[in-house]
């Protein structure tokens, strides 16, 4: 059975202390009103890491934790302890609520930012530096398996894992009993390839998913001008469901036909300062995943 979740990123929360987020107990109001039944953690510290607190915030509105993102530096070695810090937070917060999944994100790179959707251009780790990214990678894997956790990486625009080469080869490097795939629709088409090609490529190992649809005219010229990603978030390219490129009635066929279970969660990054509002496009995305059998 799938079931549909949304994430807080999609009211704009992508860092824990920017003033700008708006307050948590409201993202989960309006994920309840808006009819989903799950929602995601956000970025560690934006909601209580008190178990009891959040706990009954959850239960007020019907909703389970599905999720937790560690979306930090793993491409920099000397950003070691706050990838570990963050990862141990998130993983204690996922078990106390008994949520299945941690997803790994590569952040974002200036040495990557300025060719996010130029897979020809990209600047590639030396052999060295790959190794020690795949091993830091591995270890907070490990760190999520041992906690009974279903670990995903997340391929992210402006990250070392951006392009699909560079996720196939960290796939082959990491044993996939360790680590899956949590597989987000929009930042494969950000990059410039087909989700639905790699989906059936890949389903046995896609554990979770992200639902994003992206604009292709937006994202054009987000590419052809270089533009930083949370600008290109704030330019609407990331849009509502059903409104770009990414084929979800051809992603459904696929989770159907390999009999996917569990959560699949919407995540429409926008701008935090504002521009859209976040509840009507949570409740244009929840009809339209209705709409086509979801």
């Amino acid at each position: 059975m799938i079931k549909i979740g949304n994430a807080p990123c999609s009211w704009g929360v992508e860092f824990a202390a920017d003033p700008r987020n708006p307050e948590w107990r409201r993202v989960l109001s309006d994920c309840a009103e808006a009819g989903y039944k799950g929602i995601e953690l956000g970025p560690i510290g934006f909601m209580p890491e008190d178990p009891a607190v959040l706990a009954d915030a959850l239960a007020k509105n019907d909703l389970t934790l599905i999720a937790g993102v560690v979306f930090r530096p793993f491409h920099d070695p000397a950003a070691w302890e706050d990838v570990w810090d963050a990862a141990k937070r998130t993983c204690r917060s996922l078990t106390s609520h008994g949520a299945q999944h941690l997803v790994l994100i590569d952040s974002i790179s200036p040495r990557r930012a300025p060719t996010a959707g130029r897979a020809n251009e990209a600047e590639q780790m030396a052999l060295a530096e790959w190794a020690g990214f795949v091993d830091r990678i591995r270890k907070v894997a490990q760190l999520g398996a041992d906690l009974g956790l279903t670990v995903g990486i997340h391929a992210h625009a402006g990250g070392f894992i951006d392009f699909e080469p560079e996720l196939e080869r960290l796939l082959s490097a990491v044993d996939e009993n360790l680590l899956k795939i949590c597989f987000d629709t929009g930042h494969h088409s950000y990059a410039g390839y087909d989700p639905v090609a790699f989906m059936r490529r890949h389903i046995g190992r896609i554990s979770y998913m992200h639902f994003k649809d992206i604009d292709p005219k937006v994202k054009a010229r987000a590419v052809a001008n270089r533009t930083g990603f949370y600008d290109a978030c704030g330019q609407g390219i990331f849009c509502n469901l059903g409104t770009g490129d990414v084929d979800f009635p051809g992603v459904r066929q696929i989770l159907l036909k390999a009999g996917f279970s569990g959560w699949c969660t919407v995540e429409q990054d926008c701008d935090p300062a504002g521009g859209t509002s976040p509840i009507e496009d949570a409740l244009a995305n929840r009809r339209y995943l209705s709409s086509i059998g979801f």
